[in-house]
């Protein structure tokens, strides 16, 4: 049996027009090297959505860009550190977009009054997921035998002819 591999990214980032475009990019990285191609358009365009609102209407603009993937979903978040922004007021078309587009999604404060919203994202069937194999248990009824054990010197020493035969080597 395989599992996915879990994955995870975090960016800081002061927002403005210049830095939507570039962090849309290096998410979009981030999930092609996960093997994620198929996600890269609904959640860049998500993350895109909120970074631009967050541009729009906050006045302080560093926020934190989360990615977690799980082998099933992937987790997109964004904290913003304005206390004054409301999500339901000012961010209302934002979100119903974002509604819309994925899976889920939620908005939760912070106890410094900063808010977090995350939307997610489930990997289709038939997508391709980053697989490791698992130790293999082992079985009862299987033992190995455990080599004799001889000098190292004694293996060194001897060498094997083109014909198969050994032949001390000294």
């Amino acid at each position: 049996m395989k599992t996915a591999v879990p994955c995870y990214y975090h960016l800081d980032v002061e927002v403005s027009p210049e830095r939507v475009g570039q962090v849309r990019r290096i998410l979009a990285a981030h999930l092609r090297l996960w093997d994620l191609e198929t996600l890269v358009e609904p959640v860049c365009s998500g993350a895109e959505l909120l970074l631009m609102a967050i541009d729009e209407h906050a006045t302080d603009k560093n926020t934190s860009v989360e990615m977690w993937w799980n082998g099933q979903h992937l987790i997109t978040a964004v904290g913003e550190n304005d206390c004054d922004l409301r999500p339901d007021q000012d961010l209302r078309a934002c979100l119903q977009r974002i509604a819309a587009m994925s899976d889920g999604w939620g908005c939760c404060a912070t106890d410094t009054g900063s808010k977090v919203i995350w939307f997610s994202q489930r990997a289709r069937a038939g997508e391709r997921v980053p697989l490791v194999p698992l130790a293999p248990a082992p079985s009862l009824r299987e033992v190995l035998q455990v080599p004799r054990e001889m000098p190292a010197v004694a293996l060194a020493g001897q060498v094997r002819e083109p014909d198969g035969i050994l032949e001390d080597a000294r």
